[in-house]
């Protein structure tokens, strides 16, 4: 069943398989998607593509996906959904990204029936 409203969501992820699987499944669900590699180009890319949801991979080779929420918060992004997508799942991971500004965080691989859930309800 296809999504009604269409949201814009940024996928971050270092892994360009994950990342373009991910889009091309949201995006068969109705979702406009655009990807980055990297946290320099997930900044930019929240600048010119203007996302509602932003998901997030932690492990980044430049900017990790912290300083990435962080610097969004930072810059005012406090309509923006920040979900972050990562196999980092520790205690202490999930104390940093609610502290970078994470709204939730999904551990890999993310199971789509409650990322879904999570897309419907922002």
């Amino acid at each position: 069943m296809k999504h009604t409203h269409s949201q814009r969501i940024l996928i971050v992820d270092d892994n360009e398989d994950a990342a373009v699987s991910l889009a091309a499944l949201l995006s068969a669900l109705g979702y406009e998607t655009h990807t980055a590699l990297d946290g320099e180009t997930a900044l930019a890319s929240v600048d010119s593509f203007r996302p509602d949801v932003v998901l997030l991979d932690i492990g980044l080779p430049d900017l990790d996906g912290y300083e990435v929420a962080l610097r969004l918060r930072e810059e005012g992004a406090k309509e923006l959904k920040l979900i972050a997508l990562t196999g980092y799942g520790q205690e202490e991971d999930l104390r940093r990204a609610r502290e970078a500004g994470f709204d939730q965080h999904l551990l890999k691989p993310v199971n789509l029936e409650t990322l879904k859930k999570l897309l419907e309800s922002s």
